[in-house]
Formats: structure tokens, C-alpha cells, sequence
């Protein structure tokens, strides 16, 4: 980036024949052209300080913005005063970007002085300087605030409100290619600095009780496309956070084999409550590396069973509530079913594309006897057999069982659910019902 600055003030000095000197609007230096000249005046105190000490006093500051560069559009000429320290006549190129003033280019003025178009091209190279420190003090925000609030505003005009003012932080980058990342458990309510993470324009820590549905709305689609906002106890808000009341004891799935059926109502899951979100850019839909690696940073701090879960990517943020319910929604699944982690992607969790979605609530009836905790291997062996679409030879394989002990098995879960694993309709309701206690 330093680079870039010194190659724009050397093509200013080359367009208008004269040393510049860019500084930011602290008038902090930050690159200046080679001076070769004999003529002693053409340094100055204010400008030698400048260069050796890379900033000016508060005084040279005011006197200078006494001249009104900080409003300016346009080159600013400012006569020389010695008593100031200023021995020649200067030229101030504001450097702006979108409205706003970043820093000035300085030059001295002698006569004849530049022409009008010499001034104008030295104004089109400031603009690229002012996209450029733009672009630096973008990537060194934090922009946790703007991107918190986009993902937990209500639908609507605040929900439209908080994505304008991330749309406006993150500039440009906002109309580009986007992939939503969710880390959980978090183990703080703070969030790393974007800048650590690769890849990351955003991110931000959000309460979230991954015991609870996070899916679409229970109202229907808004008509702008994005899912409407669920109404109602036990329902999910259909931006990412749930919304419903019943909540479980402990994280599904840890073990692969018991199905909790923890206290309605639970305060909070894993890990106190808390999520990440980071918002990362990419450069190609089908090239998920930058999505990856971030999410295989965070997680690596996260702390021990800490998964993540990965949206599919969108352009633009128009989308962004559905894209965070994507990714918590596959965190979820990965907490459930650990071999879908340690990082799931939305495009690969099966089933649990529509369990996340669902309300949480208790159990159906028929099948709650048989995830009480006295029943776990009969839930996995009936889960496992399920998953392989019940051919008893490869579920037995699977269990390191014999084929009698399966059958012994599935009669003992017939019997205690009343269902008849030969019906069709009986299995899809078994199957998706030992999914959804994982949850």
C-alpha cells in the first residue's frame, strides 16, 4: 500500500514539475517526492519538520486549515508567511473521497505556476490517493457494530436501516461477493479484530441459543424475497436468532448416541449463549478458500467443541438475514451430527436443512419413549439403520453387530413406539424424529 502512495505523489510531482507531499487529514506524512533542487527555500521549516518528524504541529495545522482545505473540492493556494515558518508559496490538492476529506497533497507555487489542466489531471491522481486511504481505513474498521445490528434487527425498516449503514461502512466491497461464517460455542462477548481474520469484512458476537429453531418465518416469504419474520412463542425470528421458548440442558449429539431431553425453557446453550459472525469476501462463488481458512481460524480459538458453519455465498447484502440463518443453521447440524463438522456448509446438511427450520417442541409422542436416556442404543441402532435405508446387512456392519442382535433390536423399538418399520411413512417419522432431538 505504501508503494501505491509514493507512485501517485511522484506522478503528481512529474504532472506539475514540482516535489509533493502527501499527508493524511492529521497531517500525518505519508510519502513525499525526491527534492533536488538548490534553492534552499524550497525547504522550509514547516516542510523539513514535516519530513523528518512525519506530522506538523497542532499550530501549522490550524494556520493551514485557516484556509479552508477542509472544505475544499479544489486546489487551495496559500500565500507564503515567514513568520509562520512557511517561506514559500504552497498549492493544498484536498484528497477526498465520496464527500469526505482523507488528506492533502502539498506543492509549492512558483510562477508561472501550474495550468488549469496540469491542476485538474493532479486532482484526478488525489482521487485515486483518497479511493486508496478509503480502502486502508475501511479495512482497518470494526465494523462488529454495523454487522451485529444488521443481523439482529427486526424485519422491516430497521432491518432495511442497519444493512443501508453496513452497506455505507463497507463501501464498495458491499456490492461484491459474500460467504456469512458461524463459529458456536463462543467463549466471550468479544470479537476478534477483522483485520486478524483473512479474508473478513466484518465480524461480530451474538447471543443465540442454538437449542432453539433459527429457520424462516412461520408467516411465509416476504415479498422482497427475504423469509418473513415468525411470529409467536417456540418460533423462529427468521433473521438467524430464534425466537422460540424451549431451549435444551446441553449440546445434542456430543456423543453420537443419546438424544437430551433437557428442561424447557433453558436459559442458554453451550458455550454461554454466543455466536460469531464473520462476514468474509470472495472472489468466485465456487472458490470457497477465503470462507474456509477464516472459519478455520476462528474455530481454532474458539476452544474445544467449537464448530462452524458456512452459508451459501451471495452478492451483495440484500440477503444477508437468510444467508446468517444458512450458517447457523449448519452450525447447529454440526453440533448435532458430528460428522458434518468441525465446519458444515449449508449446501451439505441433508435433512437438517428443514429441521433447523422448524419450531422447537417437545417431542412427538409416539417416539419420546424411546429417547429417554434408558434407551439410547435402541435410538442409534433404529437412527443407523434408518441411514442406510434399511438394508440390515450393511447396518449391522455399521453397529459391529450380528444381524440377529439388529433384528432383537428393531423389534424392541417397534414395541415401544407402536410404529411398523415396514411402513414407509412410519420410518420417515421415526428417522426425522431422532434427527430433530439432536437439535
Amino acid at each position: 500500500m505504501k508503494g501505491d502512495y509514493q507512485e501517485l505523489v511522484d506522478e503528481i510531482s512529474e504532472l506539475l514539475g514540482e516535489p509533493a507531499t502527501l499527508e493524511n487529514r492529521d497531517f500525518g506524512l505519508i510519502a513525499f517526492g525526491a527534492h533536488d533542487s538548490d534553492d534552499d527555500s524550497a525547504m522550509d521549516p514547516v516542510r523539513t519538520r514535516s519530513i523528518l518528524t512525519r506530522k506538523s504541529t497542532p499550530a501549522v495545522r490550524a494556520w493551514f486549515e485557516g484556509f479552508g482545505i477542509t472544505r475544499a473540492t479544489g486546489p487551495v493556494r496559500i500565500p507564503a508567511a515567514p513568520d509562520a515558518g512557511v517561506f514559500r508559496d504552497r498549492i493544498c490538492l484536498p484528497v477526498r473521497h465520496r464527500g469526505v476529506v482523507l488528506g492533502y497533497v502539498w506543492l509549492l507555487d512558483a510562477e508561472p505556476g501550474p495550468t488549469h489542466e496540469q491542476l485538474a489531471a493532479a486532482m484526478e491522481v488525489a482521487g485515486r490517493i483518497g479511493a486508496l486511504l478509503s480502502d486502508e481505513e475501511r479495512a482497518g474498521a470494526d465494523l462488529s457494530r454495523e454487522l451485529r445490528a444488521a443481523l439482529t434487527a427486526e424485519r422491516g425498516w430497521q432491518y432495511d436501516m442497519a444493512l443501508a449503514a453496513l452497506r455505507s461502512a463497507l463501501g464498495p466491497d458491499a456490492d461484491g461477493l459474500h460467504a456469512l461464517v458461524c463459529v458456536a460455542p463462543w467463549p466471550t462477548e468479544d470479537a476478534p479484530s477483522a483485520r486478524t481474520v483473512p479474508g473478513a469484512s466484518a465480524v461480530c458476537t451474538l447471543p443465540w441459543r442454538w437449542g432453539e429453531a433459527a429457520g424462516p418465518a412461520a408467516d411465509g416469504p416476504r415479498t422482497d424475497g427475504r423469509p418473513g419474520a415468525a411470529r409467536g412463542t417456540g418460533g423462529s425470528r427468521g433473521d438467524g436468532r430464534p425466537g422460540g421458548a424451549h431451549g435444551r440442558a446441553e449440546a445434542p449429539g456430543a456423543r453420537g448416541d443419546t438424544y437430551p431431553l433437557g428442561p424447557a425453557g433453558s436459559a442458554e446453550g453451550p458455550g454461554g449463549g454466543r455466536a460469531l459472525a464473520v462476514l468474509v469476501r470472495l472472489r468466485a462463488a465456487d472458490v470457497l478458500d477465503p470462507a474456509l481458512a477464516a472459519a478455520d481460524r476462528v474455530r481454532g480459538t474458539a476452544g474445544a467443541g467449537a464448530v462452524a458453519g458456512l452459508a451459501a455465498p451471495r452478492r451483495g447484502l440484500a440477503e444477508l438475514d437468510a444467508a446468517w440463518w444458512e450458517a447457523t443453521a449448519a452450525t447447529r447440524a454440526a453440533l448435532a451430527e458430528p460428522r458434518l463438522g468441525p465446519l458444515a456448509r449449508w449446501s451439505a446438511i441433508g435433512p437438517y436443512r428443514l429441521l433447523t427450520a422448524l419450531p422447537a417442541a417437545p417431542p412427538d409422542p409416539v417416539v419420546a419413549p424411546l429417547l429417554q436416556p434408558a434407551h439410547g442404543e435402541l435410538a442409534r441402532t433404529a437412527e443407523v439403520f434408518l441411514d442406510h435405508a434399511g438394508q440390515a446387512g450393511r447396518t449391522a456392519a455399521a453397529l459391529g453387530i450380528h444381524r440377529q442382535t439388529l433384528y432383537y433390536r428393531l423389534s424392541r423399538v417397534e414395541a415401544l413406539t407402536g410404529l411398523d418399520l415396514d411402513d414407509g411413512e412410519h420410518r420417515l417419522l421415526l428417522h426425522m424424529a431422532l434427527k430433530a432431538a439432536k437439535l
